[in-house]
């Protein structure tokens, strides 16, 4: 079998989306999961979480992020949209470049909150890095708020990237 054009493409897609089920897949799990369930975990238990777990899952949150978004760029470019979709289509009024281009930018979005607030502000709460009492309650707070915020961009973001696919 040949490698060529088509096997790369298929795998660079694959690895995007097997990346985005598992970035997604984290956040839902923090939002809908884990934060919810929280305040019903025993306070003796709730280091388990804390220093083993969470930490863990947040490896895995932000490296899924950060290979999804690489993942898509490359296959936007191997694919030769990937200046109209992130000019949302203006270049070329496509719909499917504005659809793909809207999901590609909800996902930069999501992955910067990840790397530039959501995570710093964990390794705070978490005890990761040395801070001082006071402040990680309101790191707690900023992630949890990123987080949710992420939680609602993940909609759109995935409705985008699947009608682009599906409906153009």
């Amino acid at each position: 079998m040949e490698l060529d054009y088509t096997f790369w493409t298929f795998l660079v897609r694959w690895l995007h989306v097997l990346s985005g089920f598992m970035w997604i897949g984290l956040l839902w799990y923090f939002n809908f999961v884990q934060g919810p369930s929280m305040p019903e975990i025993p306070d003796d238990q709730k280091p388990a979480i804390s220093k083993v777990i969470a930490p863990r899952a947040l490896f895995w949150f932000r490296w899924a992020a950060l290979s999804t978004i690489v993942f898509g760029l490359i296959l936007a470019y191997m694919s030769g949209y990937i200046e109209e979709a992130l000019a949302l289509g203006l270049m070329d009024n496509s719909a499917k470049h504005a659809s793909i281009g809207f999901g590609m930018w909800m996902g930069l979005i999501m992955a910067f909150n990840v790397w530039f607030i959501i995570w710093p502000k964990q390794k705070i709460a978490l005890g990761i890095v040395e801070a001082d009492a006071d402040a990680k309650p309101a790191a707690a707070r900023m992630a949890f708020l990123a987080s949710r915020t992420n939680t609602m961009l993940s909609i759109p973001m995935l409705f985008a990237m699947v009608s682009a696919q599906n409906i153009y």
